[in-house]
């Protein structure tokens, strides 16, 4: 009976977050709001000038929404909580609220590396097949491509969800990040945790080197097809493709860098401040990386600004 209550005894955890630096409490909190705050504005931006400016009515501006739209409940579903946290003592989680945040993390994070992918494609069909290119995609195809992404997410979500609830917690409960993810609950586990590795392994194959694959094959056809056009048309297909290759290796460097640190065991303060650049500063930056070469949202923030002077 005894260890039947041990197994069930953790209700809530513990984040410490960055609570080992306390000096710095003011300076991190303040940071990390700017960050959050700028990421929302930016999105959301990003999201309201695509809607309302009919010439950015596009594949490209349609996925990119998308991409905006996933950041923001991305970015959303970990810092908030954190930085409640800052000033809260204890700074606790509930084991239901720990397992909702690592879902809906999860299911955005799954869900933008197969955006990526569709992205990619858009770029392979506009660059590659330039005279069939509003043919191909259409729509319907954008829109099945998106919901496609979101659905794959939603998959891969569910099914770690259901591999973390076969995990059981008797021990200690201390978290040493600022939000539950992966590693630190097997860690905290004192059950087997051979089968969600199996299920985290074979996820990584499917959405993390799968969609590498497809990404880096798209633009090898890519640059194939850029280097058989005129320079001037090189250019621009160029730029076209940079802001989009940016995030892309962003996104991917970034978790990879923090997962195989982890494996590695390398300094927890490393791990959590490297975090920090793939939960808050990629989210942030995106909506800059897609607009600041970009001269048709350019062109649409200058249509919006004279729309509103002459209302």
């Amino acid at each position: 009976m005894t260890g039947q209550r041990n197994l069930t005894e953790i209700t809530h955890f513990i984040l410490l977050g960055f609570s080992d630096f306390p000096r710095l409490t003011a300076v991190l909190f303040s940071s990390f709001l700017v960050i959050y705050i700028t990421t929302l504005t930016w999105n959301l931006g990003l999201i309201f000038l695509i809607r309302m400016d009919s010439h950015l009515h596009t594949p490209m501006y349609f996925f990119l929404s998308n991409l905006s739209f996933i950041d923001i409940c991305y970015v959303t579903s970990t810092v908030p909580k954190m930085l409640s946290h800052f000033f809260q003592e204890p700074k606790t989680i509930t084991f239901v609220g720990c397992i909702v945040q690592y879902f809906i993390f999860g299911f955005m994070g799954l869900s933008e590396s197969c955006l990526m992918t569709a992205m990619a494609y858009d770029r392979y069909a506009a660059i590659c097949n330039p005279l069939i290119y509003t043919a191909v995609m259409s729509p319907t195809l954008c829109l099945q491509m998106v919901l496609g992404a979101y659905a794959a997410g939603l998959s891969g979500a569910i099914f770690q969800l259901f591999a973390i609830l076969q995990l059981r917690f008797c021990g200690p409960n201390v978290i040493n990040h600022f939000f539950c993810d992966m590693p630190q609950l097997l860690i905290l586990s004192c059950s087997n945790t051979f089968f969600i590795q199996v299920i985290t392994a074979v996820l990584t194959m499917i959405y993390g080197i799968a969609n590498a694959v497809i990404i880096m094959i798209s633009y090898c056809y890519i640059i194939i097809s850029i280097m058989k056009i005129s320079a001037k048309g090189r250019s621009k297909a160029f730029n076209t493709c940079a802001s989009h290759l940016t995030a892309v290796s962003l996104f991917y460097t970034s978790g990879i860098f923090v997962y195989f640190s982890f494996s590695s065991g390398s300094s927890s303060k490393v791990d959590r401040f490297a975090s920090v650049f793939y939960t808050m500063m990629i989210p942030m930056l995106n909506p800059l990386i897609y607009s600041l070469r970009n001269q048709e949202i350019k062109d649409a923030v200058k249509r919006l600004l004279k729309n509103r002077r002459y209302c």
